[in-house]
């Protein structure tokens, strides 16, 4: 088998791009493969191809609705037909009957939640799994033990399936994060393909300011002079809002909000518009990009702290992907960093939740004990997970067991703010800084490189694509898309 006839027979593609022929050859051979590829290389055909040349069914665990969504309808564009994403778009009955018919679907896109449903569980019985990929796998550990707990399960769900060849694939992952992807999947004696995060053509920039004031003056200065698609992120969904308004009631055209507490038709429409240039920049939370496929992303900037070195990286690797050059501006205040401090303490539970949800379990209903106690999301999976996993302990070690893992998730989240404090205040290279944290040396500094080896926001241009929607169509716009999206 010729790999380059393959590609230009299923896809169209004369080349590979960076590191997507090595992990398909790796599946092909019958490795587990875990493949850490720089964002916007196309890590979606390293699970493709191999599908397509394989026997037997591909489920693909994807951690938002929204990105498995946007691959789902991307497959299906791309003429692919056999491709469903199970998760809560589909109705009650069309659930079902694809549960019923799952034979039928070559792709099957679920959450890790719905790996662990009784559902799944018996339909996935009827099937041949020939490849089992988990997108984004460095969730594993990002995420894993407070957001999204149900990622630790899925080394167990992996033996039910039978133990099929599998592909763990990120964009961004430490040593450690490696070493614990492979350890929750019980993937011994996995090919690991790692690839340098470096983006070469994106331009690294931080700009001190006073306050926020200061810093929505130097917001505006910035994207009037920078034309071009952007991102700029917030951790408050209330700012992004604000500053989205602010922005359009100073004549910048074209610009959106977006975050997890808006309606789902109102972010598909925006996700769609700024997707095809009707809207040029988009006032984010971390929400929104995962999965966001457009190439000609001129700059992110990150109104506040990113939480992490490896969540930085993931959110300017929007940017650029067509190769051009492209920039990523951090803005940043002293005071900036009481707000991860305050949030990362309060997203979990404190210890009279602990306490109060151990006591109150079974003998309450767990949406009883989320009211009683005031829980959030993120506390409930948090909670409900572990008192689960430790229930064969008395309640008094169940205590001292899950505060010890808040606490250690605390000072894991503490260790990552210090170091993007570090990279914020560094005077080295910035670039070297982010590979240092990866474990890569600086190869070909690029000529624009960052603030600390002289390069200058200025030197950047970008192109503006002045093409903005009629407010009267969106409803038309809105009806096509999610009739588009319809399973």
């Amino acid at each position: 088998m010729i790999l380059q006839e393959e590609l230009k027979r299923h896809f169209g593609y004369e080349t590979f791009r960076a590191g997507q022929e090595e992990t398909i050859t790796s599946i092909l051979d019958g490795c587990d493969t875990l493949s850490m590829l720089p964002t916007g290389t196309g890590k979606s055909l390293c699970y493709q191809l191999p599908g397509q040349l394989l026997d037997g069914q591909v489920i693909i665990v994807s951690p938002l609705l929204s990105l498995m969504q946007d691959q789902v309808e991307q497959m299906k564009v791309n003429g692919e037909k056999s491709v469903i994403a199970l998760n809560s778009f589909l109705t009650y009955q069309e659930k079902a009957w694809a549960l019923d018919h799952i034979h039928r679907f070559k792709f099957i896109f679920v959450s890790p939640e719905m790996m662990k449903s009784e559902a799944f569980r018996t339909a996935s019985s009827r099937i041949r799994v020939g490849l089992f990929v988990v997108d984004e796998a460095h969730c594993i550990s990002q995420w894993g033990p407070d957001f999204r707990p149900d990622y630790l399960d899925l080394g167990e769900a992996r033996e039910r399936l039978g133990m099929p060849v599998t592909l763990a694939l990120t964009a961004t992952a430490t040593r450690t994060v490696r070493d614990d992807i492979r350890e929750v999947l019980r993937m011994e004696g996995a090919a690991e393909l790692v690839h340098s995060v470096d983006r070469k053509n994106i331009g690294l920039f931080v700009r001190n300011v006073e306050d926020d004031r200061h810093k929505r003056d130097e917001v505006l200065s910035f994207v009037e002079r920078l034309k071009g698609p952007g991102i700029i992120y917030f951790t408050s969904k209330r700012k992004a809002e604000d500053v989205a308004l602010w922005l359009r009631e100073h004549g910048v055209e074209g610009v959106a909000h977006y975050h997890g507490g808006m309606d789902h038709e109102e972010r598909i429409l925006i996700q769609q518009q700024f997707l095809s240039d009707k809207l040029q920049i988009i006032c984010a939370t971390s929400a929104f990009g995962m999965g966001v496929n457009k190439e000609n992303v001129r700059f992110v900037v990150h109104y506040h702290l990113p939480s992490s070195i490896e969540s930085y990286l993931q959110e300017i690797g929007r940017a650029g992907r067509d190769g051009r050059e492209s920039v990523s501006l951090v803005l940043y205040a002293e005071q900036d960093a009481s707000i991860p401090l305050q949030f990362m303490h309060s997203e979990l539970p404190d210890d009279a939740q602990i306490e109060g949800a151990i006591a109150a379990f079974p003998s309450m209903e767990w949406s009883e004990i989320i009211v009683a106690l005031q829980l959030s999301d993120v506390q409930s999976r948090f909670l409900e997970y572990y008192i689960q996993s430790f229930a064969r302990y008395r309640s008094d070690r169940m205590v001292e067991e899950i505060k010890r893992i808040r606490d250690a998730r605390i000072a894991y989240k503490r260790r990552n703010l210090d170091s993007v404090m570090g990279w914020l205040h560094t005077a080295s290279c910035r670039r070297q800084v982010l590979l240092d944290y990866f474990g890569e040396e600086l190869q070909d500094r690029p000529e624009r490189c960052c603030d600390r080896c002289g390069s200058d926001l200025g030197e950047f241009h970008g192109e503006g694509v002045h093409s903005y929607p009629s407010q009267e169509n969106w409803a038309d716009q809105l009806k096509k898309i999610l009739l588009g999206s319809v399973v």
